[in-house]
């Protein structure tokens, strides 16, 4: 008789046909043997014509389970199981582990009713931007949910709707998004490269690193996980306070800050005037400076010819 044929039986005593064991553990009979071939599982015993699973193939099944749920691929899976079978333990790695997968934000995820997404984003039901919000991860679905969701980060649903009151397209905002999301990114694969040359890579170097290495590991990610967020928001405030000053400048002197109707004009400030009002005021004032001084010119002039017509008439008046 083979392992797969006949009517599943319960274990008795720990003793399991793959069925049994398909069952106990929440793996599919083809999973288990994929297993096998890959050497994650150690073979079964050979009872007469039938293969025999134990316990310690439920608890590596568990075991392979969780670390998958960790987002550790196959072939790391077998390295780490390797390591545990030779006497080394995982108590250290999987400490590292979770300390990697913890919450990168103090931001806690809520729910939001479609009722709820209508009313904050024109009234209306958008059922192409609901499903680009899924797709972009702003929104998940709930299993058997239809009318909610789950936001993983409120905050950047907020902004969304403030972009949108402020009349930027759902469109543009889904946009804007993935630009970002995409620049963000690779802003944090660059910090992961630094801090794995310069930090990780004498606890790391090795696979799988031992108990001691991963602790030691997991604490640094505890001390230096704030800083990723840290120096993109100092640099993000300054890089903004520097880009915005200029857009602004470069808006007021070429004139084109609103539409072609706004009844602006374009006018050309020599680069030497430029740099010496901000020599006076600094960069950030040269807008203000610039625009305080003009408005103040303007209105000199107006005051000097309402003097001079008054001058003019009070002549007239006395010559007649």
């Amino acid at each position: 008789m083979s392992e797969d044929s006949g009517t599943s039986r319960p274990p008795a005593g720990g003793r399991y046909r793959i069925e049994d064991l398909a069952h106990a553990s929440g793996a599919t009979v083809r999973t288990i043997r994929a297993y096998l071939d890959r050497g994650l599982l150690p073979a079964p015993q050979r009872r007469g014509r039938a293969n025999v699973y134990g316990d310690p193939h439920l608890a590596r099944l568990r075991q392979i389970a969780d670390l998958l749920d960790r987002g550790y691929t196959l072939a790391s899976i077998k390295e780490l199981l390797e390591a545990w079978d030779a006497g080394r333990g995982l108590g250290g790695v999987l400490g590292l582990v979770a300390e990697v997968h913890g919450p990168w934000t103090d931001e806690r995820a809520t729910r939001v009713t479609r009722a709820e997404l209508n009313e904050r984003f024109g009234g209306s039901p958008d059922e192409a931007a609901l499903a680009e919000a899924v797709e972009l991860g702003v929104l998940e679905r709930i299993p058997g949910r239809d009318d909610e969701f789950l936001v993983p980060s409120p905050q950047e649903l907020a902004v969304a709707a403030e972009l949108y009151a402020a009349g930027v397209p759902l469109s543009a905002i889904s946009g804007h998004l993935r630009e970002l999301r995409g620049q963000v990114e690779h802003i944090a694969a660059r910090f992961l490269e630094f801090t794995t040359e310069h930090v990780f890579a004498r606890y790391l170097g090795h696979r799988p690193p031992t108990d001691t290495d991963a602790a030691e590991a997991a604490s640094l990610v505890r001390r230096l996980r704030p800083l990723a967020r840290q120096t993109v928001d100092a640099e993000l405030a300054r890089a903004m306070r520097v880009f915005a000053t200029r857009h602004l400048q470069r808006h007021l002197v070429s004139g084109d800050l609103g539409p072609p109707d706004a009844g602006t004009r374009s006018v050309a400030l020599p680069a030497g005037t430029i740099d010496a009002v901000q020599g006076l005021v600094g960069e950030e004032s040269v807008p203000e400076f610039i625009a305080t001084a003009t408005e103040r010119e303007v209105r000199a002039r107006a005051l000097d010819a309402l003097t001079a017509t008054h001058r003019q008439n009070s002549q007239l008046d006395q010559m007649g």
